[in-house]
């Protein structure tokens, strides 16, 4: 009976034993999966070696970021010896100066614009399928000098068509309307106070942040910082180009910490990096003439810029993609013969005939049999005749 107990005790220890190892082995294998999602998503990053650190404590480390364009202030500091996202803050030792933003468009809310939250947005829509030019005027608490401007997309946006910047008391043309890049732009050296940024756009446009890139005026201005642990590498990764959910632990007091070590690293390409594409049509949605809906080909036959997929050609609010006849309105859909075609632009003859198709099979058919009977019925009559020589004679 002691035995038995005591086996039993050791079956159950054993138990718990491989469930915490395979629980364990699950939540590393889960993790290092969600860390790859996470990596693809952002551009480049830095190496930040142990060596470079030289810490015998933890220690806050700052990494200068002055020489980059910062598409948005997010980041992924991945600490090498744990496989784990460590907390980062982002700093600025020379404050943004304040904007504020106004659209043209009254049903916009361009407060989204400016307020540092790259988790709001304001949206910019499309009615029908047409190029919209949207305006934004841009104010600046006082007069600032810049060659830069950023402008931060939601996720699953393609780019605006073209850009085009003015300094709004003047006029003055400081970028002549031209396609869009990426989401930077840059442009000569100015100053000014308020500012006209024209976007065309043939998809609705959703804009989280829009801001220029004041010319610094120390070194050291931008950096991120993060807790390093003595003999750790890391790797920070930054610019990705959608919003990225990363789990940390709890973080110290880096805005406020002393003793800082800053440490700088070559910037370098994220060969992971995966461009965002919603509808995994092998197009990333920044490039997308139809970001919504799976269209490899990104066929546009009139070349407005929206792909043939997202149009509705004939203006009966049936896209395309979905139009059992998308060159004449039919927004009622009727196709009688269910064979995917509208009736509206159904060519058949026969409706009849095209649904069930075996019924011109079966007239040929009969057709084919009368004829042979007709045909059978001749031979017979003829042999009979040859045979009568008495009804031949008689006629």
């Amino acid at each position: 009976m002691k035995i038995s107990k005591f086996k039993t005790a050791w079956s159950i220890r054993i138990a718990i034993l491989v469930s915490g190892v395979l629980f364990a082995a699950s939540s590393a294998s889960a993790q290092t999966g969600d860390a790859a999602a996470i990596l693809s998503a952002y551009k480049q990053y830095k190496d930040i070696a142990a060596a470079q650190i030289n810490g015998i404590v933890p220690t806050v480390v700052q990494v200068p970021l002055d020489q980059d364009l910062l598409e948005r202030t997010d980041f992924a500091v991945l600490d090498m010896a744990t496989d784990r996202f460590e907390p980062s803050y982002f700093f600025e030792s020379q404050i943004p100066t304040t904007l504020s933003a106004t659209s043209d468009d009254t049903q916009v809310d361009t407060s989204a614009l400016t307020d540092n939250d790259t988790s709001t947005y304001a949206s910019f829509d499309v009615p029908g399928d047409r190029t919209v030019r949207s305006i934004i005027r841009l104010h600046a608490a006082h007069e600032i000098e810049t060659s830069q401007l950023s402008v931060m997309l939601a996720d699953n946006v393609a780019l605006p068509r073209t850009i085009a910047i003015r300094e709004g008391v003047n006029g003055k043309v400081i970028v002549a309307e031209k396609p869009l890049g990426g989401a930077t732009v840059l442009f000569p050296q100015t100053r000014g106070v308020d500012w006209v940024i024209e976007l065309t756009h043939v998809q609705p446009l959703r804009i989280t942040e829009i801001r220029f890139v004041e010319e610094l005026a120390s070194p050291y201005a931008r950096a991120v910082r993060f807790l390093a642990q003595p003999n750790h590498s890391y790797k920070i990764y930054f610019n990705p180009d959608r919003n990225v959910v990363i789990g940390t632990g709890e973080s110290g007091d880096l805005s406020g910490a002393r003793d800082i070590r800053t440490v700088t690293a070559e910037t370098r390409t994220n060969s992971t990096y995966i461009p965002a594409d919603v509808d995994a049509d092998g197009i990333q949605d920044l490039r997308d003439n139809c970001v919504s809906i799976a269209n490899p080909d990104q066929s546009d036959v009139d070349q407005n810029g929206l792909g043939d997929t997202c149009q509705d050609f004939d203006n009966d609010h049936i896209a395309n993609v979905t139009d059992n006849c998308p060159d004449a309105p039919n927004a009622n859909q009727v196709d009688t013969d269910g064979d995917g075609t509208g009736d509206v632009c159904d060519g058949e003859e026969s409706r009849l005939t095209e649904k069930y198709k075996w019924i011109p099979w079966a007239g040929i058919g009969f057709a084919a049999l009368v004829i042979i009977a007709l045909f059978g019925i001749t031979i017979v009559s003829k042999k009979e005749d040859a045979h009568d020589p008495q009804e031949n004679n008689l006629s």
